[in-house]
């Protein structure tokens, strides 16, 4: 059983808007971030995560929690897994207790990679092939590049050094097929490849003997997952929170050429397309976002696609195509850095680079093809903000030689910017200085005992239920964390204020009491008489500024 010590120190380490950052694109709004919740369908984005609080809720259906249960819920993992997942995440070892050992992070992946490392010095054609390349020693250092033997003495490595094949195949440097065993990586330059937070969660390898499969990376893993990483993006993350740009390349050997010629914002994807499980990592700073791509047909068909999920994402930026079977890596070698300079501080726009790309598809002199290319087109505008549609739907139209009022673009469904408000808690009735008073108990406990004196759940019209249990001090329930995280619903910050607002409440209130009671007819008259005398008491010292008590 993992220890609450343990589990506490954890929660220090981790911050929540990281963690659910890697699954959900999240954008900045106030002093939360919000996104679409990934726990239902939605358009507009109602999820928010307050990273002050390290809690996450959806306004829409009530999801709410920490990192942990986010892991949880996401992943489908129990609560000891999913803290278990974050531990190796995060670097971080887990004590156990009834005597149970302390659980340290698996070595394997470092350990294996010091040793590629030691072999790549003793590996000539690996050697030759990187300083044909143009690559640094120091970059070698830097990006910790290696080189895998044969199958069998990586299968002896992992084996003498205590690591069972089990958790190499789970790991993914090896596997198991046709009854036996044998190394992922076999006679290949390898690039270690990190999560954001630095851990190594898997490797690429380039083969040096002709393989068929020029470039391999590792099978799909509980750490590695191709489609959320970026190869160097923990060398490339500070540089690229600095500048607010990232480059993104199609290769490794791209992005350590970058580097060496000062363009450390640079990163790949590896071996895949950019996919929308990417934008999380990619929105991490706002960063203008160059797409680095070869200009060849698969390289400008890549770009297409990345241009047309950035732009529709929201995402400045654009593309640099390398023609004539060039690449960056190449551009560096040969010395042409302010060139390349200058190709990525002018990237073709994402919006042009996709409208341009489509429209070259066609034959605009032919009216059937012509009619095509305009239904496309317009299909692609209707995914972007409904300004970047009036926008482009101008230029489109000029570009066609048409009239702007055949590209009808309008009424459309389109992803949107967060709602300045969150969506309404589900109530009868929505009243802001009961959710405010709420609140304030929720951040500041210690008016509590004092405001028991004055004031009970029953007293409040529409939100007397949760009054009630937010005097019970728990704010993780979906119905107070729905007011805890919504942002338009302030806080009485002194107790002066509060004070007043109380004076304020109270007097209509009793007012309110007042003529109920005048107005009940199952009352007797000298009752009502004793009531009426009652409450107007109350009702003269509340007007002198006197808070009085439920019962005086």
């Amino acid at each position: 059983m993992i220890s609450q010590d343990s589990i506490e120190g954890l929660k220090s380490r981790i911050d929540i808007v990281d963690v659910i950052g890697n699954y959900v694109e999240l954008k900045k709004a106030g002093v939360n971030y919000k996104g679409l919740c990934p726990f239902h369908d939605e358009k507009s984005p109602s999820f928010s995560v307050s990273p002050s609080k390290q809690f996450y809720h959806c306004f829409g259906c009530q999801a709410s929690g920490d990192a942990i249960k986010f892991v949880m819920e996401y992943e489908k993992l129990t609560y000891p897994e999913a803290i278990e997942k974050l531990a190796g995440q995060y670097n971080y070892s887990l004590a156990y207790t009834q005597g149970e050992p302390r659980q340290q992070r698996s070595q394997l992946m470092e350990k294996l990679n010091d040793w590629y490392r030691s072999l790549l010095d003793k590996t000539p054609p690996a050697m030759q092939y990187l300083q044909e390349r143009g690559i640094y020693a120091s970059s070698i250092e830097h990006f910790g590049i290696g080189y895998a033997p044969a199958s069998h003495l990586t299968l002896n490595f992992i084996k003498q050094n205590q690591f069972s094949m089990a958790e190499a195949v789970e790991l993914g440097v090896a596997g198991i097929g046709e009854g036996r065993e044998y190394a992922r990586f076999i006679e290949r330059i390898t690039f270690p490849i990190h999560a954001p937070n630095g851990a190594i969660v898997g490797f690429g390898g380039r083969t040096i003997t002709g393989h068929q499969a020029k470039y391999v990376n590792s099978p799909q893993t509980k750490l590695f997952n191709k489609s959320r990483l970026l190869y160097a993006y923990n060398h490339a993350r500070e540089s690229i929170h600095k500048r607010r740009e990232m480059i993104v390349t199609e290769g490794y050997l791209d992005v350590i050429m970058l580097h060496q010629a000062g363009f450390t914002q640079a990163v790949a994807t590896l071996g895949t397309a950019l996919t929308s499980e990417h934008l999380p990592l990619l929105r991490k700073g706002e960063p203008r976002i160059i797409m680095a791509y070869d200009g060849d047909a698969a390289g400008r068909n890549a770009a297409l696609k990345a241009s047309k999920l950035l732009s529709a994402a929201g995402f400045d930026g654009g593309v640099v195509l390398f023609e004539g079977g060039r690449d960056p890596a190449d551009m560096v070698k040969e010395g042409r850095v302010e060139e390349l300079g200058s190709m990525f501080r002018q990237p073709r726009p994402f919006i042009d680079f996709v409208l341009e790309t489509t429209l070259a598809q066609y034959d605009l002199a032919n009216p059937r093809a012509k009619e095509q290319a305009l239904a496309e087109t317009t299909a692609y505008l209707k995914t972007l903000s409904p300004l970047m549609q009036e926008e482009y739907k101008r230029h489109l139209a000029a570009r066609m030689g048409i009239s702007p009022g055949l590209v009808r673009v309008g009424g459309q469904t389109v992803r949107t910017a967060a709602p300045t408000a969150p969506v309404a808690a589900p109530a009868a009735h929505r009243d802001l200085w009961e959710l405010s008073l709420i609140k304030t108990v929720l951040e500041r406990p210690g008016v509590v005992d004092a405001m028991l004196d004055f004031i009970s759940p029953q007293m409040l019209r529409f939100h007397a239920r949760e009054f009630a249990t937010a005097l019970q001090g728990d704010s993780n329930t979906p119905e107070l964390m729905h007011i805890v995280m919504d942002e338009s619903i302030p806080v009485f910050p002194d107790d002066e204020t509060l004070k007043n607002e109380l004076l304020i409440f109270l007097r209509k209130y009793y007012e309110h009491r007042r003529q109920a009671v005048m107005r009940d007819p199952a009352i007797s008259s000298d009752k009502k008489y004793f009531l009426n005398r009652q409450i107007l008491g109350k009702i003269a010292k509340l007007k002198k500024g006197e808070l009085v008590g439920i019962d005086a």
